[in-house]
């Protein structure tokens, strides 16, 4: 019986062995992903926002996400900017590197070399003068003391809040932060970062160099359906292109961010699933796509690193804004744009605004109010990828008017709770930014609707 317990032991022990062995030699895709997506956000958050990568790790990373994200591990390697995750220390290892300007980038294929090639001139930070805001750092909250029992509120303010601020008549009128966080720490807006790249796109279009109308986008669309797909349809989510938005799972969007060093390429190769400007479809694909083509509208891959500092980012005062690319040099424009929630609020500011800043025009007239105007394709979503609902109220634009909310009530949303609200009958803008999964339910149009209910 001993012989026998010994021979199945060391059967079991072999077999673990083996499966370790070839995990570590073909590693699954999974883990591949997990890496990649482990490796990026603590990368991000290190070297943007000055945290601790294993904090990041446990709160970002594992807490929130996939049970088996627990089992990764990462190192931070301080003189080359880079963090290094794999499964128990080991296993489908993956390296993310931060590049002068523009962030961290998953590097899935090991081409450092790559990586490196792409800078921009560094974010100058959030302003520092003591004028009021916008123009400066200062804030005078006296005014209304009554907002802050509001954003005090757990249930209003939500579960991982991290940032509120509002917004009213131009000026901000209250705001609050969560432990660990401030005024000064840029934040992701993930998904929120689509609404700035159909404003990128817009300030191309604007300097004459890209049309709405404007069709056969990219070489490889030129020979099939694809070719008919417009400007208008990629900001509208009309497109017609196939792509897989599951997050939960290996899919088309977790592939493309964390296992494809030209994303562009990637969700630009995929097949047509529908005729351009017939059906909706959300797809951060379709984001990505529409950065790389207003990067080529540009022409030059330099100058067209330095855009978005150039003609949005600088002229609004966003000094902290960094968005990131891909290994390739294209920007993210789907997920990665950080900005401090200050900052997040002078984009609000600006679309309210019509697209002008300190009497500047700079999107085309009409532009911004277009981006808000419901699709063809859907009601609820605009022409310039922001929603006409809030969270979780997606089947129909009426469903905020139930919080009682305006009828003009338009949003930027994202992954895990952010979330900037515009209302320009109301002349107010609120943000609010957080880890909270979707699961919590939680629904910033109560924190918005006691918020203007106080204001009057």
């Amino acid at each position: 019986m001993r012989k026998l317990l010994g021979g199945l032991l060391a059967l079991v022990i072999a077999g673990i062995i083996g499966a370790v062995l070839y995990m570590y030699l073909v590693p699954p895709t999974l883990l591949r992903v997990g890496a990649g997506y482990s490796s990026k956000i603590v990368c991000s958050a290190v070297y943007l926002q000055g945290r601790d990568p294993n904090e990041v790790l446990e709160t970002d990373v594992q807490a929130p996400g996939n049970p088996i994200l627990r089992a990764f591990k990462v190192n931070n390697d301080s003189v080359k900017e880079r963090v290094h995750a794999a499964f128990l220390g080991l296993i489908a290892p993956m390296t993310a590197e931060r590049r002068p300007g523009l962030g961290c980038a998953a590097v899935p294929d090991g081409n450092l070399a790559q990586a490196d090639d792409q800078s921009a001139p560094a974010a100058p930070g959030p302003v520092t003068s003591q004028a009021l805001w916008p123009e400066g750092a200062a804030v005078d909250l006296s005014q209304h003391t009554d907002l802050a029992q509001i954003l005090a509120n757990p249930a209003l303010a939500g579960p991982g809040m991290r940032a509120i601020v509002v917004v009213h008549q131009g000026k901000i009128v209250a705001e609050r932060y969560g432990d660990g966080f401030n005024a000064q720490m840029p934040l992701l807006g993930w998904s929120m970062s689509k609404t700035v790249t159909a404003a990128l796109a817009g300030t191309v279009i604007k300097a004459g160099k890209l049309r709405l109308d404007q069709d056969r986008l990219l070489p490889q669309w030129n020979k099939d359906g694809r070719a008919a797909i417009t400007v208008a349809q990629l900001m509208s989510m009309s497109s017609g292109l196939h792509f897989n938005e599951d997050y939960g799972d290996v899919s088309d969007v977790t592939r493309m961010l964390y296992l494809q060093p030209d994303m562009a390429g990637f969700a630009a190769s995929q097949k047509l699933d529908a005729k351009p400007g017939t059906e909706f479809h959300y797809s951060t694909g379709t984001a990505v796509i529409l950065s790389r083509i207003w990067q080529n509208a540009i022409g030059d891959q330099k100058a067209a690193l330095e855009w978005p500092r150039k003609a949005l980012f600088g002229p609004l005062g966003m000094g902290s804004a960094v968005f990131e690319t891909d290994a390739a040099g294209t920007f993210v424009g789907g997920s990665y744009l950080y900005a401090t929630a200050r900052d997040w609020a002078r984009f609000g500011q600006f679309l309210l605004q019509d697209g002008t800043w300190n009497g500047q025009q700079i999107l085309p007239a009409g532009f911004a109010a277009m981006m808000h105007t419901p699709s063809k394709a859907d009601p609820v979503y605009g022409q310039g990828m922001t929603w006409l609902a809030g969270p979780a109220s997606e089947q129909t634009a009426g469903d905020d008017r139930t919080y009682g909310l305006p009828s003009d009530t338009y949003w930027l949303e994202g992954h895990d709770g952010q979330t900037v609200t515009v209302i320009p009958s109301a002349d107010l803008v609120v943000v609010r930014m957080g880890l909270t999964p979707s699961d919590l339910n939680y629904r910033p149009q109560k924190l918005v609707a006691a918020l203007l209910k106080t204001l009057g």
